[in-house]
This record gives structure tokens, sequence and C-alpha cells, in this order.
């Protein structure tokens, strides 16, 4: 059986207002790209004639332009979920014109699942290959696994996007896996970074495929800054923290498998334990690939890699696809809701390393909002990894904006993650290691090792001025230097005085 061959306007077309799309892809790896660029233009088409026209969108995390970018500036979005890097997309977020849900990343498909977001009336998926069965077909996913099985399965109808600029070769890496709901659920049996529980492809009912849409399309990768002097001192500071650490027999001398965020940051402290001649060959349990893990995976640094997404250039991805011979023992490709999956990271005691906007005293996080409302990402991945971790791990530069902000604040404006959860606050003056410490122990390690001596003095002030307590706070002047800045442009002008004697 052939499947219908359709082009993406023709796909775009079959999708009515109000509906619910699911989109295969994590980050702006392996997203289909082709039909929501003519969804785009028929949003566009239909506001000109006076109609209404707007879907919701559910992922595995962000997409890129082809997605988010040209749906939101068609305004064609009426809710997205669950996470969102591009800046259009930002901007109606920030204005309230879309409805827009934060949520970890692994609970995404178990979300869609047990009907809290509705019903899922399209899937779109970007392959690679497909085998055309009359009953049921066999669809192998490209760059990434994201919420694909669950999407396929719970769709009303399901489009393919058939890429031919990924290699064919990728499927031999991916590992399809969806778990049962409660209270049917079963053990994940993944006792090591690189076994294979699952399938190559995802098994959709043929009867759902409504067509193939058949194009060329690069992914959408993201560049990141350079490192520079921050980042890289970051990254040396957190690999002598686990080196000490290993030293210490606190980290097992065969050492753990890593996860580590997006970014400058995450590839300058990746750089740093791949050159850390004490650190022996590690493996990586993580959500997404950059460039710098692939490098040190073809010359043996990394020994076993499992993701959700290769967030890499697509030159870094040609490389991959070019070492398939290699890459397809050892690099496994998972859907979110198992690479992120809190069970299998505390079995195989993964060290989890991710940025923070801005960390309070007492070791609190703020992952997603800038001064407490404007939304930046989203929580992404992080509370899977950090939650469960063998340790901990946040990182920031110790201030922004040329200094007038500090990322070491008295309390944070917006909580993601909380003091119970983080073992360790780095920035590029220090570490703070919080494990066994009290708050006030927390504080002080917090404002002397991690903040910018332009801060420290005001920070111990704002210590001294609080009320005595388990985790001493004035709430009167918590805020005092975030209002500072919405007021003067610049956190080092705080008087806490004026707040205390309001």
């Amino acid at each position: 059986m052939v499947y219908t061959r359709i082009s993406a306007a023709e796909a775009a077309a079959m999708i009515k207002n109000g509906e619910n799309i699911s989109l295969s892809g994590f980050t702006p790896a392996g997203t289909a790209k082709a039909v929501t660029r003519e969804l785009a233009k028929r949003a566009t088409a239909e506001h000109e004639a006076g109609r209404p026209f707007q879907v919701g969108i559910f992922t595995g995390a962000s997409t890129g332009e082809s997605t988010d970018g040209v749906m939101s500036a068609a305004g064609a979005i009426r809710f997205r979920a669950p996470y969102i890097t591009n800046a259009e997309f930002r901007k109606h977020v920030n204005n309230d014109e879309f409805a827009y849900a934060d949520y970890h990343l692994s609970m995404m498909a178990q979300n869609l699942r047990y009907g809290f977001l509705g019903e899922v009336d399209w899937a779109i998926l970007e392959v690679c290959d497909i085998e055309e069965n009359a009953d049921t077909c066999k669809a192998y996913l490209t760059a990434a696994g994201g919420i694909a099985p669950t999407a396929a399965r719970l769709a009303k109808h399901v489009i393919l996007e058939l890429n031919s600029f990924h290699s064919k070769d990728i499927k031999l890496s991916h590992d399809v896996y969806e778990p049962l709901d409660a209270p049917h659920r079963q053990p994940i049996p993944i006792v090591n970074v690189g076994d294979r529980i699952g399938k190559q492809y995802v098994e959709i009912d043929a009867r759902k495929i409504v067509g193939v849409v058949e194009c060329n399309i690069p992914d959408e990768a993201r560049g990141f800054k350079e490192q520079d002097e921050v980042t890289t001192q970051i990254g040396i500071n957190v690999a002598a923290f686990l080196s000490n650490d290993m030293k210490r027999g606190i980290i097992p001398s065969s050492f753990l498998p890593l996860q580590s965020g997006v970014g400058s940051t995450a590839n300058a402290i990746l750089g740093a334990l791949g050159a850390d001649k004490h650190v022996p060959d590690f493996n990586i349990y993580t959500e997404v690939l950059q460039d710098s893990i692939v490098g040190m995976m073809l010359n043996g640094r990394v020994k076993d890699a499992s993701t959700c997404s290769l967030t890499v250039t697509n030159e870094c991805l040609k490389e991959v696809y070019d070492n398939m011979n290699y890459f397809k023992d050892h690099l496994t490709i998972r859907p979110s809701e198992i690479s992120n999956n809190p069970e299998v990271i505390r079995r195989l005691g993964v060290i989890a390393i991710n940025t923070a906007i801005e960390a309070d005293i007492y070791g609190h996080v703020n992952s997603t909002h800038i001064g407490g409302t404007k939304m930046m990402n989203g929580i992404g991945g992080s509370g899977d990894f950090e939650r469960n971790a063998y340790i901990s791990i946040f990182t920031c530069a110790s201030v922004a904006k040329g200094g007038c902000i500090s990322a070491i604040v008295p309390r944070v404006s917006h909580q993601d993650h909380s003091e119970h959860d983080i073992d360790v606050i780095v920035t590029e003056y220090g570490v703070a290691d919080l494990r066994g410490k009290s708050p006030t122990q927390r504080a002080q390690l917090i404002i002397e090792n991690c903040a910018h001596p332009d801060y420290r003095p005001l920070l111990r002030d704002y210590l001294k001025l609080c009320n005595k307590g388990h985790e001493p706070q004035n709430l009167a002047a918590s805020f005092a230097m975030h209002d500072t800045l919405l007021r003067k442009g610049d956190m080092r002008l705080t008087e806490f005085a004026e707040y205390i004697h309001a």
C-alpha cells in the first residue's frame, strides 16, 4: 500500500479553526516544518478575510522559526505547551495575547494521554522513512524523539512529513517506548545509559494517515554564543568541584552519567570536564545533545549518550549521519517521557547541571521568568533532572546587563526550583556546596562564594536586617533589589532602609 502524497498546502487546508495539532521533534530538531509554514499562510489569509483561525499546538519542547516563529507572526496560536525559545512567540505571550502553559517536559505526553489538555485532532510527524502497510505504518523519526509516539496514537488524523534532508540511517539510533498509564504502568527497564527497550519506529494505525508530504528542509539549528571568560570559569569551577567529589569518594571512581542544558555555559562545563585528566571517560544521559558532545563521542571521551534530541548545527548533524556505523551503537534517541523520566534519572545516578536566571541566598532558583513576570523560555527539563539527580547543580553568571542586575538576590522573583532540590550553586566566582547546610549557612556560602563582589555588601546587609527564624527573611525588603532595578535601572543603588521604614 502506498499512502497518498499531498502538498504541504493541501495538508494545511484540512486543519480547522480551533483544532489541536501535535508535532514531532524536540527543540528545532526533528520537528515538522513544511505543513506549519502553510498553516501560517492560511491563518493570515483567513484573518485578512475577517474569519478566525487559531489552533492549539502540543510539542515535546520548543520548535523553530517554521512553527513557533511563523505561527506566532500570523496570530495562529490559540494555546501552546510545553516550552518555547522563539522571540516572536515570547513577545505575544508576555503581552498576554497567546495562552501558554509551562510544563515539565517529562509530563507532556502523559498530560495528553490523561486528557488534561483536550483532544489531539492532528499529529504531524517528521520522518526519514516509512514502511507503508495496509494496517500499520512504521514511521521512522529523524533527529529527535519528543512526544511522537503519544501524539500519533492519540491523534484522530496523522500527516507525515517525509524529509529527505535526514539520513534514513538515523533510525538505527531510535528507541521508541511509550509506558502504560497508571495504574498499570510497569518499571522502565533502563539500567545502563545505552539500554534499548523499545522499537526503532513509531507504530501508527494506517487508517489515520491522511497523506505524506515529501520535502527536503534542513533543521533550524540554533547557534549559541561563543564561550567567554565568565562561562569558561564557570565550566572550570564545575569540573573542579566534580573532580574533587570523585577524589573524596562522593562520586564513584567510574564517574556517573551527566545531564547538561544547552548553551555556551553547558559547552564550557563539558569542555572542562573533558579536559580534566582525573575524570575518566563518561556517559551522557540528557534531553539534548550539542555539538560539543558529538565531538567528545567521536574522540572517545564520551562513551555512550542517551538523548531526546540532536540539538546540533546541520554541519554536526551531517557528521553524525556520516558516522552512523559508530553512532548506531553509542547514541540512543528516546521520547522525552523516557529521556527525562524521574525513575530512570534517579536509578542511573545522573549528575544534573542546569542554568538559572537567578538564585536567592537560600538556594531557591528562578529559571523561567525575568523580573518574576516576563516568560523567558520555560522550565524545560531542568526540574525533571534536578529534582531527581545524584547531585543537583545550577549555574549562572553572577551579574547581567553590565553589572546592573545581580543573579544572586535576597529572594527569587519567581520560584521554579526549591531549596530542597538543589545541592550546588556555581558562578564564575566560585561554588556554594549546600549539602548538609542550614538556611543561614547556605546564605553565607552563596553570598561569599557566588555573588559578585559589588553585591556582597548589599546581601550581607539584607541578611542582618532579616527577622530571626529558621529561614530569616525581611518581607518588606526581600524584593528591594528587584524594585530598585525597575525604578532606577541598577540593583546596586538599593537602599534597604527605605523599604523597612515604609
